[in-house]
């Protein structure tokens, strides 16, 4: 075995040892490339819950093997590139000065500039270009649910399904909580009908021909059963209900009314920072 691969799988072997602990400690050094370390905290962060120990190691060695070569090409890099340091250093410190500029403008309009739109300027806006509304998409409303083939009285959920009565919904709730491996209720709400049937192994080519002549759809792969009632449905090519269109409604008024909004709010920064003498300008000599 090389050398290399020796002290990857020690190192690996800590990590695999430590998901046993209650606590991490993130001075356990795992990797070092001259003053750059690499704790055992940050590499457990990445290996998902669940991994079983030969994915964690595969996993493990990936990432720290990946650890050091950035790290040497790096320290390469700095080597190799002194003469444009200074260059270097003024554009990443552009890029953070923008960085946060932009995180703390897009903060301040959701949450200044989504609170002032009000309900009735979003209905009148949805109302005047209702063309910007037009689904490229099937909407419908109903239930879903994707049960294990060898779950109990599924031949009663199959009768249930298909029925829209307080009982039946009342027996499907029930029986999902156990046995369902979905359960997904929307009779009162409009979901895309590509999204739902992304959960069915079924290609639908036509969405508004399969919505016209479907209500219900039962499906069975090897492993589970597919129920899908649809209640309603609005085809491709009609008006989006403003009860969904809405959230669009929102960002649209508000990419309208952003570039006003923060130019207002720069003029009253600058101005009330000119009179509180946080801003101080160099005047010409004579």
């Amino acid at each position: 075995m090389r050398k290399e691969s020796i002290i990857l799988t020690a190192a690996v072997g800590l990590i695999l040892c430590s998901c046993k602990r209650t606590q991490i400690l993130d001075t356990d050094v795992l990797a070092k490339v001259r003053d750059k370390t690499l704790s055992r905290a940050e590499v457990l962060r990445i290996i998902p819950k669940g991994s079983s120990s030969a994915d964690s190691l595969l996993i493990a060695e990936n990432f720290i093997k990946k650890w050091v070569k950035d790290a040497l090409v790096y320290e390469v890099a700095l080597r190799n590139l002194e003469d444009e340091k200074t260059e270097i250093e003024q554009f990443v410190e552009e890029y953070r000065h923008s960085l946060f500029r932009y995180r703390y403008q897009e903060r301040l309009i959701k949450e200044k500039l989504s609170a002032d739109i009000r309900v009735a300027d979003r209905i009148n806006y949805y109302e005047e270009n209702q063309k910007k509304f037009i689904l490229d998409k099937g909407l419908i409303k109903g239930l879903f649910l994707k049960i294990p083939l060898n779950a109990p009285g599924l031949s009663d959920v199959k009768t249930w399904y298909s029925s829209s009565s307080v009982e039946s919904l009342e027996k499907i709730e029930k029986y999902s909580v156990q046995n369902a491996i979905s359960y997904d209720y929307f009779y009162d709400r409009w979901v895309s009908f590509d999204e739902v049937m992304a959960n069915i192994p079924m290609q639908v080519t036509n969405t508004n021909n399969f919505l016209r002549n479907n209500k219900t759809v039962e499906l069975s792969d090897s492993s589970y059963c597919y129920l899908l009632n649809i209640k309603e449905y609005l085809p491709v090519g009609s008006l989006a209900p403003y009860e969904y269109a809405e959230p669009q409604v929102i960002e649209m008024l508000i990419n309208q009314r952003k570039m006003e909004f923060l130019r207002n709010f720069e003029e009253e920064l600058y101005q009330d920072a000119i009179k509180k003498g946080d801003v101080v300008f160099s005047k010409e000599k004579s």
